[in-house]
């Protein structure tokens, strides 16, 4: 009879534990895990246990908040079914091999504020939906295989403060509506195949303090209101198509002030970075 007792409450802890996760969470996990080749990861995870025990995830409130599982040998594609984490606010699937395309579901992600997929082999256009998701703060998609040009739903994320877009084969112009993005810290587009001039509106994100444009097709001229970022302490715009070259400068001090001196004629642009 202790024996029948036991197992009834054991099987009653258990259903509980598993009832504080929604299906369709559980469902998404798992979802996960079988199309990245889960078996195979680094540190996997035993489906048979609680959701609270699986590696690199994150619960408040019985709601799935992170997903952090970088370096962890996933291969494979993103299943759609990731758009059903609606409560997850960051998700780092950084130094990986998943292929395949950025999955349009992840708009369902509204509390998201960092999503990190750097460091892959995904492919195919960034998707314009990323637009949707009003609380991110940090986009690192770089060294992946990503083209097209940036959407410009992208600008309408008014509290990113990191976009790091380089290492892909992105195409077209910076968005003239990248001024939109004011509270934008950190701006790397380098080795991409994007072209035009670099837009005079980037000088109107006062919080700016990287910006990395190298290793592209920009032509022109850097743009004279650059001198008014007063936080930029470091600037590459190397390996461009532009009129003159310009030093590469980066400081250790945030309140390093850039200077620009433009000469007319043959003369180049001289960058002095002066610390206070």
């Amino acid at each position: 009879m202790k024996i029948v007792k036991l197992l009834i409450i054991c099987f009653f802890v258990t259903a509980y534990s598993f009832a504080n996760i929604s299906s369709s969470e559980k469902d998404a996990l798992i979802a996960l895990y079988n199309a990245t080749n889960g078996s195979n990861w680094n540190v996997t995870w035993d489906l048979s246990k609680s959701v609270d025990t699986w590696y690199g995830i994150k619960l408040e409130n019985d709601k799935i908040v992170e997903i952090n599982l970088p370096f962890n040998n996933l291969e494979g594609q993103l299943p759609q079914e990731i758009g059903g984490l609606l409560s997850l606010r960051k998700l780092n699937f950084g130094f990986n091999k998943i292929s395949g395309t950025i999955p349009t579901s992840i708009k369902n992600l509204k509390e998201l504020t960092s999503l990190e997929l750097f460091m892959n082999r995904l492919e195919g256009n960034i998707p314009s939906e990323l637009g949707q998701l009003k609380k991110l703060e940090s986009l690192k998609l770089y060294s992946n295989n990503l083209t097209g040009v940036i959407p410009t739903e992208l600008m309408g994320l008014t509290n990113l403060k990191e976009l790091l877009l380089g290492s892909n084969f992105l195409t077209g112009k910076i968005p003239n509506e990248i001024h939109e993005l004011a509270n934008l810290q950190k701006l790397s587009l380098m080795d991409n195949n994007m072209e035009g001039e670099i837009p005079s509106e980037i000088a109107q994100l006062t919080q700016l303090e990287e910006l990395v444009l190298s290793s592209n097709n920009f032509t022109g001229d850097l743009p004279i209101e650059f001198i008014n970022l007063k936080k930029l302490n470091t600037i590459m715009v190397s390996d461009n198509n532009l009129n003159h070259d310009y030093i590469s400068v980066s400081g250790k001090n945030p309140s390093s002030i850039l200077q620009l001196e433009m000469r007319n004629q043959n003369s180049t642009a001289i960058m002095d970075v002066e610390k206070e």
